[in-house]
């Protein structure tokens, strides 16, 4: 692929600005900590790559030739652009306001759309997401969504929302599989979402609290629910859906309650605020809360 840019080697043409700043082989030399015959090696390549003379030598130094003078004007107009980009970068360095922690399933269905709309309210505040499927994984987080009722002293929660969790998957799912009611979800190809560390509702769960057995037939395990939303929606199996998380996938019409029953969820998605959290951290939080 070739280079946006027609450049010689950046090399000589650093080199050249070095010696037309200074009018001297010698002293480009000693700026760049190399010998003068290393300067003048990458001015005589530059000059080949060019097809003309840069600089005109004389006894006790050079000078620039016309084209010389063009060029230099041009690299100093380049390097000052450049120096004061850095210059702000250094002085402005990239700042987070509020560090988040939440799953990748909890991520993409609920906060990263949040964060969108808080954006648009409060641009000049910057929120970053730590995103992990491995409980506990907050250390370094003003802010983490937990899904539970184990609570850590000194640190504060606010409850988002407590959904109901419903059995879903595709229309053409149900039509194949003829589900019409719980003997027939029953008796279904389920996909099973591993939830024993993070504390999620397991089918087992499910139908045991519609005083039903665990189920038999055949199922699917995956570690990571996204995985599990994915499966579903390709016809593989039914899948436990929590309706405050998954309501945009069944707003859209790519999941269907499969059946009437539901459960409510026995605990609440909350957010825990750190007590390492800013003010800015806490404006988030409030209207987080808010805006469940």
């Amino acid at each position: 692929m070739s280079h946006p840019y027609d450049f010689s080697s950046m090399t000589a043409l650093i080199c050249f600005e070095a010696a037309a700043r200074n009018t001297s082989f010698k002293n480009a030399a000693r700026e760049m900590n190399v010998t003068p015959a290393a300067i003048s090696h990458q001015i005589k390549a530059l000059e080949t790559d060019l097809g003309c003379s840069l600089f005109l030598r004389h006894h006790r130094g050079v000078e620039l030739t016309e084209k010389g003078a063009f060029l230099f004007l041009a690299i100093q107009r380049g390097f000052e652009t450049i120096s004061d980009a850095v210059t702000q970068i250094r002085d402005r360095p990239e700042t987070v306001d509020v560090t988040i922690g939440t799953t990748t399933a909890f991520s993409a269905l609920w906060l990263t759309p949040k964060i969108t709309a808080f954006w648009k309210i409060h641009p000049a505040i910057t929120v970053s997401q730590i995103i992990s499927d491995v409980p506990g994984m907050t250390a370094r987080c003003d802010l983490a969504i937990h899904y539970g009722s184990a609570h850590e002293s000194g640190v504060e929660y606010r409850e988002l929302f407590q959904d109901r969790i419903v059995a879903l998957g595709t229309p053409c799912f149900a039509e194949e599989y003829g589900i019409s009611g719980l003997e027939d979800l029953h008796k279904a190809p389920l996909i099973h979402s591993s939830g024993k560390e993070t504390g999620w509702t397991s089918w087992d769960d499910w139908f045991a609290a519609l005083d039903m057995p665990a189920p038999k037939r055949r199922r699917l395990h995956v570690n990571n629910y996204m995985i599990a939303l994915q499966a579903a929606q390709e016809d593989v199996g039914a899948v436990l859906g929590w309706d405050g998380l998954v309501g945009k996938l069944m707003e859209e019409g790519r999941l269907v309650t499969l059946v009437p029953e539901s459960i409510p969820s026995p605990v609440a998605f909350s957010l825990k605020i750190l007590p390492r959290a800013s003010s800015k951290a806490r404006l988030f939080a409030d209207w987080l809360v808010a805006s469940s």
